[in-house]
């Protein structure tokens, strides 16, 4: 979901900075992001089972923490790349498909804190959302075969949050996808939903509801509306759809994407950050 987003600091640092959450549902450092007809996502999720809360409470943000072993250091194996099956990116687009775009990100003041409100989802809570978020359809009708991979939802949500669901960033980013208000309502108009960007629940649904979006925009224009998501198609940062769509999360679809010019990514930390965490985030284990 587009929106305004916080500063980012190494996937492997203990501590991700609060205040570059912004939701994507989100877009930070630039903006974020229907001419075609709203589709309908799936039923709602099942209650969630009560799990312990975990002892202990994460900092804001924090990273994976990842020791390799000395026997993996020393002898480091590597994964062949399978042969490229994806189209590569256009240099000129073609014209957006959806014409209707969400509302540009928003700055944090100056000086400002980020906040809490409301109760706090455990892991065990966190974990079900995310999961059942990741499993629905988004574009059943035009683009059914547009899936949002668990391990990019769980690495988002810990960049944006540390899967912290009570969070208020300074640029007004909500909760465990960071969503941004303006955002959350224009997914909801879009969609024809009706989510509370409070619900933790929902949250996840919208940020995974905004990544779909982005998805299907981008891959449009650029891909052929081929939307795979798929991490061993990127040989640099605009190779692939994977990674200008975690790009456009952070900083909107604006930012990223623009009719008839090439792709661009500005905001390349961000996005080296969520792919370490898509293999390396300690959250892969809750």
């Amino acid at each position: 979901m587009g929106s305004g987003w916080r500063r980012v600091v190494p996937a492997v640092t203990v501590g991700l900075l609060l205040a570059t959450v912004g939701v994507g549902c989100a877009d930070p450092e630039s903006p974020p992001p229907g001419a075609a007809a709203p589709v309908d996502l799936v039923t709602e999720p099942p209650a969630e089972q009560p799990v312990e809360e975990p002892a202990g409470v994460e900092r804001m943000g924090s990273a994976p923490s990842v020791a390799p072993s000395a026997t993996a250091a020393a002898t480091p194996t590597r994964k062949p790349r399978p042969t490229r099956t994806a189209t590569a990116p256009r240099r000129i687009p073609k014209p957006p498909t959806e014409t209707k775009v969400p509302p540009p990100p928003k700055k944090p003041a100056p000086g400002c804190t980020p906040t809490r409100r409301g109760d706090k989802a455990t892991r065990a809570q966190v974990k079900a959302a995310l999961t059942d978020a990741a499993g629905r359809v988004y574009w059943p009708t035009s683009a059914p075969d547009i899936r949002i991979p668990l391990e990019l939802l769980k690495a988002t949500a810990w960049q944006e949050s540390g899967w912290q669901s009570d969070i208020v960033a300074c640029d007004g980013g909500i909760g465990l996808m960071q969503v941004m208000p303006d955002t959350a309502t224009w997914m909801n108009q879009r969609f024809g939903q009706s989510y509370d960007v409070d619900d933790y629940r929902d949250n996840a649904y919208l940020g995974a509801t905004y990544l779909a979006w982005l998805t299907k925009y981008i891959g449009d224009m650029y891909f052929d509306s081929d939307y795979t998501l798929n991490p061993d198609l990127c040989d640099g940062l605009t190779s692939c759809l994977l990674n200008v769509v975690i790009a456009a999360y952070n900083v909107g679809h604006q930012a990223v994407a623009r009719e008839g010019e090439p792709l661009t990514v500005p905001n390349p930390r961000y996005v080296e950050n969520v792919r370490a965490l898509m293999t390396g985030c300690e959250c892969l284990a809750y």
